[in-house]
Parts: C-alpha cells; sequence; structure tokens
C-alpha cells in the first residue's frame, strides 16, 4: 500500500507512472481525502485539549467552592463532539484506505512500456532448444501414453484442471520438489519453513492478493472467521514477518517452501485448458527473500540467479525477459520471467516470475527495519518460484523426449529417484 503522502507529493509524475501499468490516478480525490483526514485528526486534537482544560477549570471550580453546572455541561458536550469526530476520523481513514488498497505499485522506470507479453524484452537465452528428428509429442500424450498422468480420473474427483500423477510420475514431482528445496537450502542459503496453505484476509490483504483479487481465490471458512487457500507460498512466506521490526543485522532474509497452490484462474477459461500448464491446483517451491529497500534490486538479480540454477540442473532450455509495466504483477515494481522452451508449442512459456515489491508489501503488511537513524521503516520483498513442478515436468517430458517413446532425466534427479530414464510404458530404467 502507498503512503498517500508521498504521492500526492510526486503530482503528475506518480499520475504518469501508474498510467504506463494502466491505472488511472484520481490525484484529485486523493488530496481531498487526505486533507479531509488531516483536518479530523487536527479537529480531534483540539477537542481533546479543549475538554482536557475543562476537565481542569472544573476541579478547579470544585475545589474553590464555585458552581461547575455549566462548565459540566461543556464537558458533556465536547465528550460528544470528540465522539462524533472519532467516528467521523474513522470514515474518513476507511475511505482513504480502501482508495490506497486499490492503487498498484508504481513500475520501476526499467520496465518497458506496453501491457502484455507481447512487450517483453528479451534479456538472455540459456540453453539450445532441443532438435528432434521425429515428430514430437506433448506432455499430457506423453504422459498419458506412459501411464504417469492421468486427467481424466482427476476430472472425475474435482472436475477440469485438476490432475492425478501416478507412479514414476508421482515420484518425479517429489523429486523436482526435492531438488529444488535442497538447492535453494543448501546452495543459495534459504531457510526451508513449513507454513499453513489457509490463511486470513489480514494475509491476503499484506501482499496484495486482497482486495483486488479476490474473485481469483478459494476461500472457506470456520465459523465467522475468513480462510483462504493460498495461491503462493509468497503470501504465508512474507507474512511470517507481518508487524515486525527487523533489525538491520538479520537482512536479507531468505526463506522457502513447498506447498500446493490454488487459483481459480478466473477469466482464464479458455486458455492453456490441455495439461499441466494452468491448473486450479499445482505444487510449487517459492522463495522469498526481505531486505532493506536499498538492497532490494541486488537481492532480485540473486534470486533470478537462483531460479535458473533449478533449470540448469535439469538441462532445460530457458529464456529471461523483462516484462512490461502493463504486464507487471498489482504488487511488483519489476518482473523478470524464466520462460521454458515447450517443444509442442514452438514458444517459450513462463514456468517462473522474480518480482521486486520495493516496499509495497512491507507497507501493506507492516513489515519493517530501521534506517540508519534507528527509525522504523518499510522493508522491501522480493520473491519467485523456484520452480513449479508442474509447469517444470512438463517442460522436462517435452524436452528430454525419445525417439522410442521413453524420456531421459538429466543426472542432477538420478539420485532422488534411483533411476535415469522413464520407458515408454512408464516404467523406470537405471540405463
Amino acid at each position: 500500500m502507498h503512503d498517500a503522502r508521498v504521492l500526492i507529493d510526486m503530482g503528475e509524475d506518480a499520475v504518469r507512472r501508474l498510467a504506463r501499468r494502466g491505472y488511472t490516478l484520481d490525484l484529485s480525490s486523493l488530496e481531498s481525502l487526505q486533507s479531509r483526514r488531516n483536518k479530523s485528526i487536527q479537529s480531534g486534537d483540539e477537542l481533546r485539549s479543549e475538554s482536557k482544560r475543562i476537565a481542569q477549570e472544573v476541579q478547579q471550580t470544585a475545589k474553590a467552592g464555585g458552581d461547575i453546572s455549566t462548565l459540566k455541561e461543556t464537558a458533556r458536550k465536547l465528550k460528544e463532539q470528540i465522539r462524533e469526530s472519532e467516528a467521523e476520523q474513522e470514515r474518513v481513514q476507511q475511505e482513504l484506505t480502501e482508495l490506497l488498497l486499490t492503487i498498484p505499485n508504481l513500475p520501476a522506470d526499467e520496465a518497458p512500456d506496453g501491457d502484455s507479453e507481447e512487450f517483453a524484452v528479451e534479456q538472455r537465452r540459456v540453453g539450445t532448444p532441443p532438435a528432434f528428428s521425429f515428430d514430437t509429442k506433448d506432455h499430457v500424450d506423453i504422459g498419458e501414453a506412459m501411464g504417469i498422468l492421468d486427467f481424466g480420473r482427476a476430472t472425475k474427483l474435482s472436475g477440469p484442471r485438476f490432475s492425478v500423477l501416478r507412479g514414476v510420475g508421482a515420484a518425479l514431482e517429489r523429486a523436482l520438489a526435492t531438488l529444488f528445496l535442497d538447492l535453494h537450502t543448501r546452495r543459495h542459503g534459504y531457510t526451508e519453513q513449513s507454513v499453513p496453505f489457509l490463511v486470513s484476509r489480514q494475509t491476503m490483504t499484506g501482499t496484495g492478493q486482497l482486495p483486488k483479487f479476490e474473485e481469483d481465490l478459494f476461500k472457506t471458512g470456520v465459523a465467522d472467521r475468513d480462510l483462504f487457500l493460498i495461491p503462493t507460498a509468497e503470501v504465508p512466506l512474507t507474512n511470517l514477518y507481518a508487524d515486525e521490526i527487523i533489525p538491520p543485522s538479520e537482512l536479507p532474509i531468505a526463506v522457502t517452501a513447498h506447498t500446493p497452490c490454488f487459483r481459480s484462474e478466473a477469466g482464464s477459461y479458455g486458455k492453456d485448458t490441455r495439461g499441466l500448464i494452468r491448473q486450479h491446483q499445482f505444487a510449487k517451491v517459492e522463495m522469498v527473500r526481505i531486505a532493506a529497500p536499498e538492497q532490494a534490486r541486488g537481492e532480485m538479480e540473486k534470486m533470478v540467479g537462483h531460479a535458473e540454477a533449478c533449470l540448469k540442473e535439469l538441462n532445460l532450455a530457458y529464456r529471461v525477459v523483462t516484462l512490461a509495466a502493463g504486464d507487471t504483477g498489482f504488487s511488483a515494481q519489476l518482473t523478470y520471467d524464466l520462460e521454458v522452451w515447450l517443444p509442442s508449442q514452438s514458444t517459450y512459456r513462463e514456468v517462473s516470475s522474480v518480482s521486486d515489491f520495493g516496499t509495497f508489501q512491507g507497507r501493506r503488511a507492516g513489515i519493517r527495519t530501521r534506517d540508519e537513524r534507528g527509525k522504523p521503516t518499510p522493508a522491501a520483498t522480493i520473491n519467485g518460484s523456484g520452480l513449479p513442478i508442474g509447469r517444470t515436468l512438463a517442460a522436462l517430458l517435452e524436452q528430454h523426449q525419445q525417439a522410442d517413446g521413453s524420456v531421459l532425466l538429466p543426472e542432477s534427479l538420478v539420485k532422488y529417484l534411483g533411476f535415469r530414464r522413464i520407458k515408454a510404458d512408464g516404467t523406470p530404467s537405471e540405463e
């Protein structure tokens, strides 16, 4: 969430920058709300000061034996005015907060102009997309022919956009998660966390999923409590530090978790409905870093490297792009996408997003540190996928498919699986 005073001080520059991401900032409305809030605070302070003065006068007059009836009536009226002032202040503050919660983060100047993936700027390509001398299959055809993917039974259980992984498929899913966690905890310095998959409305608001994206969330509840299934482990990992002041000496913080993720994908029906690319439930290893604001961009670059390390361990061809300002997520100021090559589509598809949120989430969630003067200040947050299991598994099956219908897995997975090849019939082979 923004500081209203900062946006107002930025003036037309804030309007211009938000327009790059398709948001129209009504600066006059914001200024009016901020002014009303300030006046209500000032009025309340003045009434409380007058009430305190009258109370002292009542005490002194009574002690001197004077008539205090008029003073008591004045005191009563002041208390009533204070209650009305506080109610007005609360109403204005709520209105201002509701407005601020809907304003997205300011895009970084480095983010290119544009409002879709077509305007993303490629930074680099790593690895060469495989060339095949045979007709390639997509991951659905490969997995179903092997018997390791079962979308039909998943639909029977839960409807479309769910999957069942069986036998070697389930083992591969588990091996990928373990590989990623081992890389992040043993090589990259993250601390693994086991976190709740159900979180509160306040927690969802802290990272920016609410109020804007409520229709994309799965919601449940217990008695009068709203609970939401997490769309990503970013939500609980970041909010571990909500309403805390983190000593600068403890920054940066780096945490990771392997969790299921739940998304309704509202508005995306008809897109990527086949296979593992866009599902209502999927597993993912997530990375979150919390840093001092001046550290954020450097920590983001580190995180991109950590996500790339996962793809390199799997011998997968990929590229890194910078998203356009209008295609950057609500809470982010800059996002790099890692896109893995999918032979069946003859294109690169997003497998990880790494975002610098600046202090946007820190302000919303009350995650703070101290500046050089020791004053509490919002901390910066950075997060990224490292990596989603389903999309990575899809890329593995497609990039490493063989002419005989088998899939040759990278050496990095052998110690977790105990085999190197998935034969065409779905059975493992050590060769």
